[in-house]
């Protein structure tokens, strides 16, 4: 995978410790990854919460399903609806299982031809994650402008404010991966979203945007990438997610293009896909068309057109020579990490607590109070 430096790693490793299963990382020899791996830990010598409700997207065999995901966002959503917002914000309807995913009596299956449609079973609903993510964006705000309504809120709806990016992106992963694990599991997107509550963002370097271009989109099993810190979509997420539309001043000022980075991390764990798949050349070939017909410069690295990839996860240490099934198995029986640490200076933190603790949503929003005063946001 691309490096500036040419696949060289650096001395300093960084360990993830699961509940029965550990991984090793290691980082590619950049500047960015240095300033990567100080950030992360900067997190953990501060003992930021790690955000664990928002860690492990597209396991289809989790409990978590969409039953499951439904009745957590329902249950924020009740609680954005009984505060009283100056001015008032709209009350945000329930949804239903049925709002995210078309029925599994509906025709299911591959569809070779392109024509997703011609077969929509247990496929996703686009339209309410849309909806959704309006919601959240409306409520919160940016990275670098939050919303009024974000700031007059109390704790306990600031963090179901944030409950809908997160549950709106665990639904999405979900209902991907579900589908795939019936008409082809091969080819199911779970993925491992290492975030901490309050970590510092910091502006990318210039020479940082390059590696954009090096990987592109371009996803490895057991690759570490460098984790979306802002909120908004992507082009390549409104290409995907509504059909490559015709690009409107209105849509255009809702596009964000990536300047951040912090210490938080992405892992892949789906089978690797890259322009060598002909399904991904075709998509990625319709993309650049796209952006072209759209005014976009495919060749420009501020608009942050793909992935960085910061390092790797030592397959053969962690899963010897296991194909991806056997791997997604063991993982499974793995979503809950226990502890970080980094070699050398060993920085390291532990995260005791689980989703099955009684007082998981307490222990995250006194993070996030925490922060808060720290800004003078309360």
């Amino acid at each position: 995978m691309p490096s500036t430096a040419g696949n060289n790693f650096i001395p300093e490793k960084i360990i993830i410790a699961y509940d029965d299963k550990q991984a090793k990382i290691d980082l590619y020899d950049t500047p960015l990854a240095k300033r990567f791996l100080s950030a992360l830990k900067d997190n953990l010598k501060n003992q930021r919460i790690l955000e664990k409700n928002f860690c492990f997207l597209g396991w289809a065999g989790s409990k978590r399903d969409l039953s499951h995901l439904v009745k957590e966002l329902n249950e924020n959503i009740t609680q954005i609806n009984s505060f009283h917002f100056n001015p008032p914000y709209e009350q945000i309807h329930k949804f239903v299982v049925d709002d995210f995913q078309y029925s599994s009596n509906l025709p299911t299956g591959l569809c070779p031809d392109g024509d997703e449609m011609s077969k929509p079973g247990l496929r996703l609903k686009h339209e309410s994650c849309n909806l959704l993510h309006r919601y959240f964006e409306e409520l919160q705000g940016t990275a670098w402008e939050l919303s009024p309504l974000y700031k007059q809120a109390d704790l306990p709806t600031k963090y179901a404010i944030r409950q809908l990016n997160n549950l709106c992106h665990e639904i999405e992963n979900w209902v991907l991966s579900h589908r795939k694990s019936i008409v082809d599991p091969e080819w199911m997107r779970p993925s491992q979203i290492t975030t901490f509550l309050n970590a510092p963002r910091y502006d990318l370097h210039d020479d940082d945007y390059e590696l954009f271009k090096q990987n592109r989109y371009d996803r490895e099993l057991g690759g570490v990438y460098l984790h979306w810190s802002q909120v908004g979509k992507t082009l390549y997420e409104v290409f995907r997610d509504e059909g490559a539309p015709e690009m409107t001043e209105a849509m255009c000022s809702e596009i964000n293009h990536q300047k951040y980075y912090s210490g938080e991390f992405d892992i892949e764990w789906g089978q690797t896909i890259t322009e060598n798949n002909s399904f991904k050349k075709q998509e990625m070939t319709q993309f650049r068309e796209w952006l072209k017909n759209n005014n976009f410069d495919w060749d420009d690295p501020k608009l942050s057109l793909g992935y960085i990839k910061l390092g790797q996860v030592d397959m053969e240490t962690a899963f010897p020579q296991k194909p991806f099934l056997e791997i997604y198995d063991e993982m499974k029986n793995n979503l809950n990490i226990r502890k970080i640490y980094t070699t050398g200076d060993f920085v390291s933190c532990e995260y005791p607590y689980t989703l099955d603790s009684e007082d998981w949503k307490q222990i995250q929003i006194q993070g996030l109070k925490q922060g808060y005063e720290s800004r003078n946001m309360c």
